[in-house]
């Protein structure tokens, strides 16, 4: 550990990290994000993806003691870890940072969870761990994208903050968490995320196996096994990230997701949403739609989705749906919601154009501005907007906790949901995870197949 002053100085700090000394702003957003990833993993565990994982773990990995959301098969904590990774991320509505471009909680939500149970953690020790992982991770993105001549997705610096969550919950001292730190980062799969964006996939920004990747990394550490520094130490040369720990919680910075898609999507959902309201038409008298907005969102180009990955990555079928409903839910990018005629019509009538001063803004700020024409020549141009969810923008409690119903209900019922809040609100006296544990692994009421209506 010579030389690697910053990487212990950041090991230092998550074990240090204590619940009660939190700031009171920053307990809370702990607790939305906990909410928000177990809605998420609730709704996402009833996809295609999902549903893969889940007999994948079984037969790779086996049984175990760590919960398996949506389902009651328990399995090992690296099995688990993995399977619900993809399930909080399989309909894209977690939460996310914009100056990584990326997605922290779906990462690192799933490996403290298993290693808080495997280690029989308290709540209150789960969610300091929760705290960690996301400054640690939140910080490795930031240091990461400058060192490699293309876009990473999240799994190639999300691990280092999981790793650091779940060395902390399995015990490890300031060296394991070094030690876990640099075996994440040394494992990380390093996504090409714009050929990901380009032909969607179920490999989600490396999400999974970046979960996996931080889950083993912990355990091994914990068993001895020795990394390298992190890339705080090879990167961060004014030591700013490092020294702000403790300090500025990266965590507050977040943004949560109202719709099921790319972000880099959304703000077009708001503009064309505007446009329309101006324009006092329905849906079916669209005879045109232009978004201006910046490059990396004009990659978002599929018109006729197929899957539920291409529904998620694709700007006009999320403007299409937008149009027609009124909003974009899970129902309308799983695949059972993809033969709507009126929104194929509508997502083909879409038109993207790169606006020089919004590709400015990217990606401290995702803009848009929409221009939507009407079949008799009508034609209204929204403001330049953002996408609900932002920091300056953050849902409301209230709001946070619709969305956990809308996510949860079709698949455990509104009784449950309303129980997993309450359970989730008590983590900080919980005297363990069994409690939310079991919720999460309720049978589902809805069936095997796809979400039921939502609630209205």
């Amino acid at each position: 550990m010579m030389n690697s002053t910053r990487s212990l100085a950041v090991a230092e700090f998550v074990l240090g990290l204590s619940w009660t000394t939190l700031p009171p702003d920053i307990q809370r957003q702990a607790l939305r994000c906990v909410l928000d990833l177990c809605g998420c993993g609730l709704a996402g565990s009833r996809t295609r993806v999902a549903a893969i994982l889940r007999t994948y773990v079984r037969e790779t990995y086996g049984p175990g003691g760590a919960t398996v959301i949506g389902s009651q098969e328990p399995a090992s904590s690296c099995g688990a870890t993995l399977a619900n990774a993809f399930a909080v991320s399989a309909l894209d509505l977690d939460d996310g940072d914009r100056l990584t471009k990326g997605h922290p909680g779906a990462v690192i939500f799933p490996a403290a969870l298993a290693a808080a149970q495997e280690a029989g953690r308290s709540g209150a020790e789960f969610l300091t761990a929760v705290v960690a992982g996301y400054e640690v991770a939140m910080r490795a993105g930031r240091i990461l994208h400058p060192l490699y001549r293309f876009y990473h997705g999240t799994g190639a610096w999300g691990p280092i903050g999981a790793a650091a969550a779940a060395a902390r919950l399995l015990g490890c001292d300031a060296s394991g968490i070094w030690h876990a730190m640099g075996i994440a980062e040394f494992h990380a799969p390093m996504t090409p995320e714009m050929r990901s964006v380009d032909h969607p996939s179920m490999l989600k920004d490396g999400i999974g196996w970046g979960a996996a990747a931080g889950m083993a990394a912990a355990r091994l550490a914990a068993l001895g096994f020795t990394g390298i520094p992190s890339l705080f130490d090879a990167g961060d040369p004014d030591h700013a990230l490092t020294k702000s720990l403790g300090q500025d919680y990266l965590i507050e910075r977040l943004y949560v997701k109202p719709y099921p898609c790319c972000r880099w999507a959304q703000p077009a959902i708001t503009g064309a949403l505007h446009a329309l309201r101006e324009l006092h038409v329905a849906a079916p008298e669209v005879a045109r739609v232009r978004v201006h907005t910046f490059e990396a969102a004009t990659h978002l180009r599929v018109t006729a989705p197929a899957t539920t990955e291409e529904a998620q990555f694709s700007l006009p079928w999320a403007v299409a749906c937008a149009l027609a409903y009124g909003t974009v839910t899970p129902e309308h990018v799983l695949e059972s919601g993809l033969k709507n005629p009126l929104c194929r019509e509508l997502a083909a009538r879409v038109e993207m154009v790169v606006d020089t001063d919004l590709e400015r803004s990217f990606p401290a700020r995702a803009l848009a501005r929409v221009e939507v024409e009407s079949v008799d020549g009508r034609r209204v141009t929204s403001p330049v907007v953002g996408p609900p969810g932002d920091p300056d923008t953050a849902l409301s409690d209230e709001a946070l906790e619709e969305k956990f119903h809308h996510l949860a209900d079709p698949v455990v019922g509104p009784t449950l949901a309303d129980e997993i809040i309450h359970a989730v609100h008590r983590l900080p006296e919980a005297r363990d995870m069994a409690g939310v544990a079991a919720l999460l692994s309720a049978p589902s009421p809805g069936g095997p197949r796809g979400l039921a209506p939502s609630r209205k």
